[in-house]
């Protein structure tokens, strides 16, 4: 099985109220993790790349890494440009064999917005790869994504059918309160997702996906784990999931989950060292940070997105 667009799989998350899984990937073993859990649930997934990742793990590993997981798993699986922030960035991966590609043009001017867009919708449709677009912006840091508090803003929703319009976008980013990174949220403050917005969005928009950004929950587990073993983080709170649930179950079909990722990998290897810090094998360390990211991802599967069983 070749890699898929994301359109069928949007099609079919819309109608059965459920999202589906954009899990970022920069090396082997977190690609091998997230594979793995969803061939065991039978769930289709979005394995997507930032830019930082594609400088990291390079394009062409990463795009051989993802074949590899087609062939090993059988699932249908998009390969998506995550905060693509340029034309010609959008424009490598599509060259390049990506199946989907963001274009953030959410820091720019509303029109300005809608001509980068456009121009990479244009691009993007002509050699059959799908794109998602963004209005308001999420605050938090994450990779190349740095939005202060005071710079993050709400999407509009007297803004977003212009937009779809004029740009031809397949998939729309919404900024409803969740957030990058994952400090999300001050000690005491509670999370919020602004559902209001979303009802809005959904009206303007029927039957059109919606994808929700900054997802990770920060499960505490992992948390304490690295904490217990030297790690220095201080209280993290994420999105609730049965907020996210929430959403999977209205318009959003896609949600991005990063943040969870990174801690559960961390939290294994840190593990292993405070317990084992003679073994140097990285095969030692990395089979339970592998391990780790598996079970993770088969707890969002079921329990947050709801798109097990549904490849």
């Amino acid at each position: 099985m070749p890699l898929v667009s994301t359109k069928e799989m949007f099609e079919k998350a819309y109608k059965g109220g459920y999202a589906i899984g954009a899990f970022n990937v920069n090396n082997m073993e977190i690609i091998q993790g997230i594979t793995e859990a969803a061939k065991e649930e039978n769930a289709p997934l979005i394995l997507q790349v930032s830019s930082g990742a594609r400088k990291y793990a390079n394009h062409t590993y990463l795009v051989k890494l993802v074949e590899a997981a087609i062939q090993e798993t059988g699932l249908p699986i998009a390969l998506h440009l995550d905060h693509g922030d340029t034309f010609e960035l959008c424009k490598s991966c599509i060259d390049g064999g990506f199946t989907s590609v963001m274009i953030d043009g959410s820091h720019h001017s509303f029109e300005d917005n809608i001509a980068l867009t456009r121009q990479v919708v244009e691009y993007a449709h002509a050699h059959g790869v799908t794109v998602e677009g963004e209005l308001g912006r999420l605050a938090g840091i994450e990779d190349a994504v740095n939005v202060s508090e005071k710079d993050a803003s709400y999407t509009d929703p007297d803004q977003v059918q212009e937009f779809v319009e004029k740009t031809g976008v397949d998939s729309l980013a919404i900024a409803i309160g969740t957030s990058h990174g994952a400090y999300k949220f001050k000690p005491g403050q509670k999370p919020q997702l602004r559902f209001d917005i979303l009802e809005e969005v959904e009206k303007r928009l029927p039957g059109f996906p919606i994808v929700l950004h900054g997802a990770s929950s920060v499960i505490p587990k992992y948390v304490d784990i690295i904490n217990a073993n030297g790690g220095r983080m201080p209280d993290a709170i994420g999105i609730p999931e049965e907020m996210l649930r929430k959403a999977a179950s209205m318009a959003v079909c896609k949600i991005n989950i990063d943040s969870d990722l990174r801690l559960a990998m961390t939290a294994a290897i840190r593990e292993h060292f405070a317990q084992s810090p003679e073994h140097f094998d990285p095969r030692q360390y990395l089979s339970p940070a592998r391990a780790n990211i598996k079970e993770l991802v088969k707890h969002k599967l079921v329990n947050v997105l709801g798109c097990n069983n549904k490849a």
